[in-house]
């Protein structure tokens, strides 16, 4: 089998513009999470979330006429998508094409895109006329056609990112938008590895995005018991619940032949991925970590590996309770007593939903890659819920150049992936 490897990594979030700058955020314990200033958030619990700082989205596309036509999570995606695209020198290879080859290209290049499938947000639009109307909804008809943007449907669309990176950078491939909670964004990465191995494309982009931060979303969360009180503390005795993060993460993917041929820079290498479900509930999760337990097991045996031979993991570490210990409870299960040093982002970046999972890839490749498995900096006592977890609050080392990133979902969705650093 051809390897697969990673010639272009991308990456936004509140803890940084790209993979390096958010590995230095770690490793210096800065958190992102902050008060939320995009709307006004005193009577939720906290309100608090990582958001993107000095929010601009003209300038981060490059284009603001863009703006009328996708939302904020959009946004991230496409810029975290158009990044690593340019680290992999993609532009400049396809202009230097004739136009044989560059049609070539065309076909053989395709893009997955990870997305949160929409948010509460696109709905806003109707409230003014909504409370306007009361309950005439007869009225709310007659009206709506002249209170509503003509552009709300392809405003809302979740397949958004997916078509204008394609459109932009000219990407005629296989391609696919996966809606499936937290995990879309990993599972992103795995299609994409799959469309090489089976000669559907010569590279393709994978992407994650998401911008969970809205009232709605918040409330139905913080409902539920989802959302701390102050601080994101993953496996913390103190761990009360997550905080929201938005953004995206973004990696090109290629045949070694590929990259070889265009004399690119090669990241990293893709070994192996794997997902499984539990199934028992929207926000049920086994005590056993059975999900993901098979996951981490189908993704070690996709690559060839060992447990001994990663060097580090990327949990998903999302400070609730329930999560925290049982992702403990499989990892326990899979490594024992030789597990490789474990870390998490999220304490610093908060949860990004979709795009949560591909931002642990995109900064734990870059993070292994310099060798260092950033701690967990607001970790100060380990629940006694996960004994046995190799976490620390201290920069450690990673023990080989392979990371195993994790991230789980609702329903019981896991997702698993193996990536090797390349100095």
């Amino acid at each position: 089998m051809s390897r697969i490897v990673i010639t272009g990594n991308g990456a936004i979030c509140g803890a940084g513009t790209a993979p390096g700058s958010i590995v230095e955020t770690l490793l210096a314990g800065r958190s992102a999470i902050a008060p939320i200033t995009s709307f006004e958030a005193e009577q939720f619990q906290g309100g608090l979330a990582a958001e993107v700082p000095d929010y601009n989205g003209g300038k981060l596309l490059g284009d603001r006429k863009l703006l009328k036509l996708v939302r904020r999570s959009d946004v991230f995606g496409i810029y975290a998508g158009t990044q690593a695209i340019e680290q992999a020198g993609l532009p400049a290879w396809r202009a230097a094409l004739d136009e044989t080859a560059a049609a070539h290209y065309a076909d053989h290049t395709g893009c997955y895109v990870g997305s949160g499938g929409g948010a509460f947000e696109v709905n806003y639009d109707f409230f003014p006329l909504m409370a306007e109307t009361k309950n005439d909804l007869n009225g709310f008809g007659r009206e709506l056609s002249n209170m509503v943007n003509p552009m709300w449907l392809l405003k809302s669309l979740p397949n958004n990112v997916l078509c204008h990176i394609s459109i932009r950078h000219q990407l005629k491939g296989p391609n696919g938008c996966i809606t499936n909670h937290t995990s879309s964004g990993i599972l992103s990465v795995i299609e994409s590895a799959w469309a090489l191995r089976e000669g559907d494309a010569e590279r393709v982009v994978a992407v994650g995005h998401d911008a969970p931060i809205e009232p709605q979303t918040l409330l139905y969360l913080d409902r539920v018991g989802l959302i701390g009180k102050d601080l994101l503390r993953p496996f913390d005795q103190r761990h009360d619940g997550c905080l929201l993060g938005e953004g995206a993460a973004a990696l090109v993917l290629e045949t070694e032949a590929s990259a070889r041929e265009r004399g690119a820079t090669i990241l990293g290498e893709y070994l192996g991925g794997g997902d499984a479900a539990e199934g028992e509930g929207l926000f049920s999760i086994r005590s056993d970590g059975d999900g993901l337990s098979r996951a981490i097991e189908l993704a070690l045996d996709d690559a060839k590996l060992k447990p001994a031979d990663v060097g580090m993991i990327v949990a998903h570490g999302n400070g609730t309770q329930e999560s925290d210990a049982s992702e403990t409870a499989a990892l326990v299960k899979v490594f024992g007593a030789d597990m490789p040093p474990v870390t998490g982002f999220k304490w610093s970046v908060g949860h990004l939903f979709a795009a949560a999972g591909m931002l642990d890839v995109a900064v734990g490749l870059e993070a292994c890659r310099r060798k260092v498995v950033p701690g967990i900096a607001n970790l100060e006592h380990l629940a006694e819920s996960c004994k046995g977890l190799n976490v620390s609050k201290q920069t450690r080392a990673s023990r080989s150049d392979v990371v195993l990133v994790v991230c789980r979902g609702f329903a019981g969705t896991n997702g698993a992936l193996l990536l090797r650093a390349i100095q």
